[in-house]
């Protein structure tokens, strides 16, 4: 575990050193809007729908919008096209823009003069790039400046190789990193942590990745990753959720950081009411993601987004005897030593707490939430990649529907997305897809809200507190 630390604090430093120029990125306050543009790994859903659980998780009481604004394919001259009618009509209160996959190319690096096709790509990305950055200064928004996840290029893999790709990947970062310092946006660093990641990690395992087999496109343990990396970069990381600390022989209250606590009682060992301010992270074990088995746990070998982001401590010193139960409103949740409970434990990882289950029920209420969501964005996908560059945005008429059905039938990428948009071409559809999600986000703001549950150390074999 202490390599896995080494492997990530390298990452993180070198990450660091390429966001001194830039401002400083802050929590987003409630009321945001945050729209998160990019390619297929943004149009995946999973790493905002990530931070958007830590907010809904930590921060109950203050309600935010995240928004999926990624189409697979694209580069930032696809982004720049449809930025207006995709990104400026949502009205967000804060852009995060991040290229660079697909700007930098594939199959070229295996051609005959792939430095010079880097260039072009290279070349042909920046040129986008800066017509956009002047509407981006236009707007009132908040703006930041995200790096792409690494291609994974030193795998041990045959499928996917393309050498040199990473090195145009670094000259794109290069000038989105000049474009957040001159303009005094944040950068987010992605790309250089998670490669540090891999680097270490194949040391020992050559066909290890924290990307998919892909070399492309992260599981969800590495959206998981990528999650981590942007809240730590808003400051956000290093204070528990909720600090508790007892002392039973004393009979004192000595912390509450993060909840209310009151009506403590010692008998053969402490009770009392305790109320959080904020629920645990539910970290899942199921692999999501067509074609990868990567689950969000797995992000938790490389990162320490337990440590940093997911403490419920509860600490009791004093105890007489060997062992005691932890009830939870009764309910026994388990047995631990008294020194266990000195040190202290992390309710978070409790799964059968009751804190834990209504946190899970967030998690579901924004997984379904965001399968909507990823319905929508095959939708704006197709209309963005097939109808724009035919003069037949949002036509959404049966010939537009005919056009589409007939290419579907020789091409995966509008093959892939004709289902959804057979119906969502209908306005009323589209809307009733929102309004389930507003339903849905509603919901959220309504289950996330904590509650109050009284907490019993009991000495094993003694029976019930007072």
């Amino acid at each position: 575990m202490q390599h896995l630390k080494d492997i990530l604090l390298a990452g993180l430093l070198l990450g660091s050193v390429l966001i001194t120029d830039a401002q400083s990125l802050q929590k987003f306050p409630a009321g945001s809007k945050v729209a998160f543009v990019g390619n297929s790994i943004t149009e995946a859903g999973y790493y905002e729908s990530y931070i958007w659980l830590y907010y809904m998780t930590r921060f109950p009481g203050e309600r935010i919008e995240v928004m999926n604004v990624g189409i697979g394919g694209n580069t930032i001259k696809d982004i720049a096209a449809r930025f207006d009618e995709d990104v400026v009509k949502r009205n967000p209160s804060a852009i995060v823009l991040t290229f660079g996959m697909n700007d930098s190319g594939y199959f070229e690096y295996n051609g005959a003069e792939p430095e010079k096709e880097a260039d072009k790509k290279v070349a042909a990305s920046r040129e986008s790039f800066l017509p956009l950055v002047e509407k981006l200064k236009a707007l009132p928004a908040q703006k930041i400046m995200m790096s792409s996840s690494p291609y994974d290029e030193t795998m041990k893999n045959k499928d996917n190789y393309f050498p040199g790709k990473s090195k145009a990947m670094e000259r794109i970062i290069a000038f989105q990193k000049e474009a957040a310092a001159a303009n005094q946006w944040s950068f987010v660093d992605l790309f250089y942590p998670m490669q540090q990641i891999n680097l270490e990690g194949q040391k020992s395992n050559p066909e290890f990745t924290i990307i998919g087999k892909d070399r492309i496109h992260p599981g969800n343990g590495g959206h998981l990753v990528m999650a981590y990396l942007f809240l730590k970069a808003q400051g956000l990381a290093g204070a528990p959720l909720a600090e508790v600390e007892v002392d039973a022989k004393k009979k004192v209250i000595k912390k509450s950081a993060g909840a209310d606590v009151s009506g403590l009682a010692v008998t053969n060992g402490v009770s009392f009411d305790y109320l959080a301010k904020a629920l645990p992270f539910p970290v899942d074990s199921a692999s999501r993601m067509w074609g990868s088995d990567q689950k969000q746990s797995d992000a938790l070998a490389v990162v320490p987004f337990i440590q940093d982001f997911n403490q419920e401590l509860l600490r009791v010193t004093g105890l007489a005897a060997a062992q005691y139960e932890l009830k939870i409103d009764g309910n026994v949740m388990g047995t631990w030593k008294k020194e266990e409970l000195a040190t202290g434990i992390n309710l978070a990882l409790v799964v059968k707490t009751p804190q834990y289950k209504q946190a899970v029920q967030v998690a579901n209420l924004n997984q379904a939430r965001k399968e909507f969501e990823s319905k929508l964005r095959d939708y704006y996908g197709l209309e963005f990649i097939f109808f724009q560059p035919r003069g037949m945005l949002f036509q959404d008429d049966q010939a537009a529907y005919d056009l589409a059905s007939k290419q579907a039938k020789k091409d995966w990428v509008v093959g892939g997305k004709i289902g959804a948009y057979e119906s969502l071409r209908f306005p009323e559809v589209r809307q009733s897809y929102v309004n389930q999600m507003k339903l849905l986000v509603d919901m959220i703001y309504d289950v996330n809200k904590p509650k109050s549950h009284r907490i019993e150390v009991v000495a094993v074999g003694t029976g019930k507190t007072k």
